[in-house]
């Protein structure tokens, strides 16, 4: 949460308010299920109490964009990738997707354990970077490892090599590619947060950009 404005109410709670009938293991399964999926265990509830409209601001927790999603145009349920969820209207389902091709869990850049958005409100997913929404038409898209944000459930999510050996070995994109099959959305980054990381390492190939002299290195320290 960024800020709230008066008359908003938050309260933690152990549920996702999407089943209010669910007993206690339920609730605890249910939370369990988040925990693996890379969410906490609580999750903070936001509730207007005012006679009038009232805003509550909330913020990725790293430079990027966030991306509403309408789950009701998207079939009630879409796949994010793990930690890609940030907030979500009372009701919003979140569990686990497991990713049972073992090609694509090991090397596809998002792991075996997805998670699973179910509802038919509005769910926000962030990403790194620029995001791209795309319309697949019984088509496939190669995609870097790492860079698919989320996709609606019809979509295959694979992976395959990224070409001959000279071009895995030497073209710089890595060995495999991710692949996205199938009719549906789907929603892409430009900068995942390991990427990030990487680029701004301290070994990092950017740590001698911006430098305009070649004693420039050396003067900065």
């Amino acid at each position: 949460m960024l800020y709230m404005e008066e008359g908003i109410l938050f309260e933690t709670k152990l549920g996702d308010g999407s089943s209010p009938g669910q007993d206690f293991l339920g609730k605890l399964f249910s939370a369990g299920s988040r925990l693996i999926t890379g969410e906490s265990i609580f999750m903070t509830h936001f509730t207007n109490q005012g006679l009038s409209k009232r805003k509550v601001s909330f913020s990725a927790p790293y430079p990027g964009k966030i991306i509403p999603v309408d789950l009701k145009q998207s079939g009630g349920r879409i796949i994010v990738q793990k930690e890609g969820f940030l907030c979500a209207a009372l009701g919003t389902k979140i569990s686990i997707h497991l990713n049972r091709k073992v090609g694509a869990g090991l090397v596809g850049g998002e792991g075996f354990i997805l998670q699973k958005l179910e509802g038919d409100g509005l769910a926000f997913i962030h990403a790194g970077g620029t995001v791209i929404e795309k319309q697949l038409n019984n088509e496939t898209l190669r995609i870097d490892t790492g860079c698919i944000v989320a996709y609606e459930p019809q979509i295959d999510f694979n992976i395959e090599s990224s070409g001959s050996l000279k071009s895995m070995v030497f073209g710089g994109e890595g060995l495999f590619l991710a692949t996205l099959r199938g009719t549906g959305k789907v929603w892409l980054q430009s900068m995942p947060i390991r990427k990030l990381i990487q680029r701004l390492s301290p070994m990092g190939g950017n740590v001698r950009k911006g430098n305009q002299s070649i004693l420039g290195n050396f003067l900065e320290r």
